[in-house]
Order: structure tokens, then C-alpha cells, then sequence
């Protein structure tokens, strides 16, 4: 059995996004998490970038259309933030398409639009 990729660091976020849905609830738009959440990360001392652009290479070029992701934490984490009624298939894909650009391997997948804060964690 394997290790947790960012066991410490991956907890910290969700415990930050834990806190985030128990004061704000479900129902709100996905800037509205990210507003907190960033607040959260400057309080903390958390480093963090946000809407943080990748360019998707194809063969030897860059092609016009980038990822943003909602957020790089740690400079090896991605974050990625939802608020809708479940977590679907797609974004899974997204976020792996994310790590795939960013060189990165861990995503956690959060989504506040549910009662209770549900996530994933995404393994490249």
C-alpha cells in the first residue's frame, strides 16, 4: 500500500474548506468559496496562486485555448472549487487535465454546493 501523495498539506486544505462551508453553507456561486477560501490561505500563511493560467502544448506548439485552474496551493496542489448539486465525471476529467498541463500531481476536487462538503482527490 501506498503512501498519501500530500497527506499534511492536502488535510490542512480540507480542514480550510471544511470551515469555509460550515460558516457560508451550501448555495452560493463558486466565487463567493474562492473569496473565502482565499482569505482563509492569507490568514494561514498558506502560499497560494489563483486562477493560475496553464498553456496546452500540442506537438510542438501552444495552443490558443489555456486552463485556468481556481487554485494552485502550496506550489504542488491543485485546487479546484465547485458548487453544484454533485460531483460529476467531467470534472474529474478536468481536473486530471489540469494535473496533465501543470506537471503538478495531486488535485483535490471541492465541492460546496452540497449539505455537507464533498471531495476528491485526484492522483496523476
Amino acid at each position: 500500500m501506498s503512501d498519501i501523495i500530500f497527506k499534511e498539506e492536502s488535510y490542512r486544505l480540507i480542514r480550510i474548506c471544511m470551515d469555509v462551508h460550515n460558516n457560508l453553507g451550501a448555495g452560493f456561486l463558486e466565487i463567493v468559496y474562492k473569496d473565502a477560501l482565499e482569505y482563509e490561505f492569507v490568514k494561514a500563511g498558506i502560499p497560494f496562486e489563483r486562477e493560475k493560467r496553464y498553456d496546452v502544448k500540442y506537438k510542438s506548439i501552444i495552443l490558443p485555448h489555456n486552463f485556468y485552474a481556481d487554485f494552485v496551493v502550496f506550489d504542488k496542489i491543485i485546487l479546484e472549487v465547485k458548487s453544484v448539486s454533485t460531483i460529476r465525471e467531467e470534472f474529474v476529467a478536468q481536473s486530471i487535465n489540469y494535473l496533465k498541463v501543470s506537471g503538478n500531481k495531486l488535485a483535490l476536487l471541492v465541492n460546496f454546493g452540497e449539505s455537507r462538503l464533498n471531495y476528491k482527490r485526484v492522483v496523476l
